[in-house]
């Protein structure tokens, strides 16, 4: 049953809670997939104003796994591709230093054991096995090439990689993580041929909009390179997500709500929260030692993660809220290493709240809507 947050009713919020009632009771024909297949038609219309469909199904923001059930129609999942990429900021052409943070072999087994590399489908069929032990539910799958910068590489090379891993039988889509820097225009244009016939993400690392963070993360880029990539994009029609860091040393809450604000503003297709957490053999380690630097505590970092999305359009998925890192790897925090404590923590403080994703954009565009009006 849908948790109804009494005594904050104002306006027509009273038919919010009237359709959560009607659609969010007992009833399994409303309260299950029946909206998640046919909630296209019924609410992304004059009523998707009104509410959020994916709150009548419980949620407090637009999880990922809803999005996978609305476009394929059953349970998707990310499979982890390696296709030996480098990074401009480690091999000179940005920098070499790389980000203050990273350290590859931290999420990505390929690079943490040095395994000799191996073809696009057979990682693939790794994959599928893995995720389909741990997850019985699993159908179909998006391939992903994570590891480093996914588009540093000659177009020739990547379109074949795309397409080896199109072809797969199990997989309906593909996402590719990057840098704003490493977008070069080719690039754009046959992810955005690939994308009229299927499912394509381009996800870009951005982690802040202000340039103090972004020069003490090393990141080697500005933010106005960002933007410039972000319109190419739009231009061609495949998705697009962003990965962001919360909680950086020196940026105050306010600097937090700016980037969520912009965000709102730019409207990415998905987004990816991350914490700042020190893995080993970074830059990082170094200052976290010698007690340069203070990590989020947990529910900080909650309140955060709740601040941002409440600034965020209902529309823009969330694929993740919080990092994860390989035990080997992680030194701190330790509720890093405790994947359902980010994820437990957000819902108690929408819950404290009374709130949901997109709750502050859908008043002020209401404000406004008031005003032109």
């Amino acid at each position: 049953m849908m948790r109804l947050c009494y005594g904050v009713v104002e306006g027509g919020q009273w038919i919010e809670l009237l359709l959560m009632v009607l659609f969010c009771g007992q009833s399994y024909f409303f309260s299950s997939y029946f909206w998640l297949i046919f909630g296209k038609n019924l609410f992304f219309g004059v009523m998707s104003e009104l509410i959020p469909f994916w709150r009548l199904l419980g949620h407090d923001y637009f999880p990922l796994g809803v999005l996978m059930r609305r476009e394929f129609g059953c349970s998707v999942w990310k499979v982890s591709v390696d296709i030996g990429c480098s990074c401009p900021n480690i091999d000179g052409t940005v920098g070499t230093g790389g980000c203050l943070f990273c350290n590859t072999s931290s999420f990505a087994p390929s690079r943490r054991f040095r395994e000799p590399v191996v073809s696009i489908v057979e990682q693939i069929d790794v994959g599928i096995r893995q995720l389909k032990r741990r997850y019985r539910h699993a159908q179909k799958f998006i391939a992903y090439f994570q590891p480093s910068t996914n588009t540093h590489l000659e177009l020739e090379d990547l379109e074949r990689f795309c397409r080896l891993a199109l072809g797969h039988r199990d997989v309906v889509g593909l996402a590719i993580g990057t840098r704003p820097d490493a977008l070069p225009e080719e690039v754009l244009e046959m992810l955005g041929f690939l994308s009229r016939t299927a499912w394509v993400q381009l996800e870009i690392g951005l982690q802040s909009i202000h340039q103090k963070s972004l020069d003490f993360l090393n990141r080697g880029h500005d933010y106005l390179v960002f933007r410039e990539s972000f319109r190419r994009c739009r231009r061609h029609g495949f998705r697009l997500g962003v990965h962001l860091i919360l909680g950086i040393p020196g940026e105050s809450r306010e600097e937090v709500l700016a980037t969520a604000q912009e965000m709102a503003f730019l409207q990415p297709d998905s987004i990816k929260l991350h914490h700042l957490y020190v893995v080993r053999e970074t830059p990082l380690e170094k200052l976290w030692r010698a007690g340069e630097i203070r990590l989020t505590t947990l529910e900080e970092y909650a309140g955060l993660v709740v601040d941002f999305l409440e600034e965020l359009p209902p529309t823009v998925v969330v694929e993740r809220i919080a990092g994860e890192a390989d035990a080997l790897f992680l030194l701190a925090p330790e509720w890093t290493g405790n994947k359902h404590a980010a994820r437990n923590a957000v819902n108690q403080e929408f819950q404290r709240r009374c709130s949901f994703q997109g709750r502050l954009w859908l008043a002020k565009k209401k404000r406004q809507l008031i005003v032109d009006s």
